[in-house]
C-alpha cells in the first residue's frame, strides 16, 4: 500500500535510496579518482596530502552514497570494481577539466607533466633512453628510476611512476602489460679465454668452461643458470668468481679478461662486432626473455606519457 502526502501525491518508498539521486560530493569523487589512479589508499593519501584513514573514510562514504562497492582490497593495494571503472569513465574528464580551470594540475600550466619512467638500469641506459632522445629534443620531460622489477612494480601501483619496463609479466589485475622487446642471451668471454677453450664448448659438453672464472649478476646465477638449463639441458653447479649487480659491470669485467658470462645480446653486440668479446657457443635456440611495458589502468591523461608509450611500442620486438 502506498502512503500519500497531504497534497495527495505518492510518498517515496522507504526502500529507495535518496543518496543515489543526490549530486555526488566532489571531494569524495576526487579522492575516489586518486585511489583509482594510484592503486592504493596509501598512495592516494600521499597524492592528496591527507591521511590514509581519511582516504578510507571518504571512499566508504562514496560507497554509501552510490550504494556500490568501489574497490576490492588486495594484499598490495586495491582493484577497481566494474562499477568503479564505469564511474571513473564518467567523472574523470569533467573533474580533470574542473581542476585545470581552477588552476590545479599540469594542464592549467599549459604544459604536460614529466613522464616518470622506471626499469632495469642496463636496458634503460643502452636502449630506452637513446630511443627516446628525439622526444626529449621535442620537449618531453623524463624522470627516470632504475631498479629490480618487483619493487618497481610495487612503486608503479603506488603511483610513483607512469610507466615501467618489467623483465617478467606482472601478476594480478591492477596493471596492464604489453610485450616490448625480446632479449636474446649469448655466452661470451674475452679472446684470451676463447683461445684457451678453442671451440670445445658444445651443446653436449660445456665442460671446457670448468676452469674459467664465472662473472655474473648475482650469487644465484639467474641468467647463467637459465642458459645452462635451456641450452645444455643440465643444472649449473658452481660459484661465481665475480658478482656485480649491474650487467654493464659484468660486461666490463669480462671484456677485460676476468672470465666468462651470459649477457643479453643487445648489451654486448658492439663488443662482439669489434672482437672485444667472443661468443663461446652458437645455438639456433638461444634463451629469450621478453620485457614488458607496464602501466596502471586509469593513469592521468598525460599526453607525453602516451607519447612515450606509443613511441616505444612502435619500435618493435627486436630493437
Amino acid at each position: 500500500m502506498k502512503h500519500r502526502n497531504p497534497d495527495g501525491s505518492a510518498a517515496a518508498s522507504a526502500a529507495a535510496s535518496p543518496a543515489r539521486s543526490s549530486p555526488l560530493d566532489l571531494n569524495l569523487v576526487r579522492t575516489f579518482l586518486a585511489v583509482y589512479r594510484s592503486g592504493s589508499f596509501t598512495a592516494a593519501g600521499q597524492l592528496l596530502g591527507i591521511s590514509q584513514p581519511t582516504v578510507t573514510g571518504q571512499v566508504r562514504a562514496l560507497e554509501r552514497q552510490t550504494g556500490r562497492e568501489l574497490f576490492a582490497r588486495l594484499p598490495r593495494g586495491v582493484a577497481p570494481t566494474e562499477y568503479a571503472h564505469d564511474l571513473a569513465a564518467r567523472v574523470m574528464d569533467p573533474l580533470d577539466a574542473l581542476m585545470a580551470a581552477t588552476g590545479h594540475g599540469a594542464a592549467a600550466e599549459g604544459t604536460a607533466a614529466p613522464v616518470h619512467l622506471a626499469g632495469p638500469a642496463e636496458l634503460l641506459c643502452t636502449r630506452v633512453l637513446p630511443a627516446l632522445a628525439p622526444l626529449v629534443a621535442d620537449g618531453v620531460q623524463l624522470r627516470v628510476a632504475t631498479g629490480l622489477t618487483e619493487p618497481l612494480l610495487d612503486e608503479l601501483r603506488a603511483g610513483r611512476h607512469d610507466l615501467a619496463i618489467a623483465t617478467a609479466r606482472p601478476r594480478g589485475r591492477t596493471l596492464t602489460a604489453v610485450p616490448l622487446l625480446d632479449e636474446e642471451f649469448v655466452l661470451v668471454a674475452a679472446p684470451v679465454w676463447a683461445e684457451r677453450i678453442d671451440g670445445r664448448v658444445t651443446t653436449e659438453d660445456p665442460g671446457a668452461l670448468h676452469g674459467v672464472p664465472l662473472v655474473t649478476y648475482a650469487e644465484d646465477l639467474p641468467i647463467a643458470r637459465r642458459y645452462w638449463r635451456h641450452v645444455f639441458g643440465r643444472r649449473l653447479t658452481r660459484r661465481a668468481a665475480v658478482t656485480v649487480p649491474d650487467l654493464r659491470g659484468v660486461l666490463a669485467a669480462v671484456a677485460a679478461g676476468a672470465g666468462f658470462t651470459v649477457l643479453p645480446r643487445y648489451l654486448c653486440q658492439d663488443e662482439l662486432a669489434s672482437g672485444a668479446l667472443v661468443a663461446l657457443h652458437d645455438t639456433e635456440d638461444p634463451p629469450i626473455n621478453t620485457a614488458y611495458l607496464v602501466q596502471r589502468p586509469g593513469i592521468p591523461d598525460n599526453p607525453h606519457a602516451t607519447l612515450v608509450r606509443d613511441h616505444l611500442l612502435r619500435l618493435g620486438p627486436t630493437w
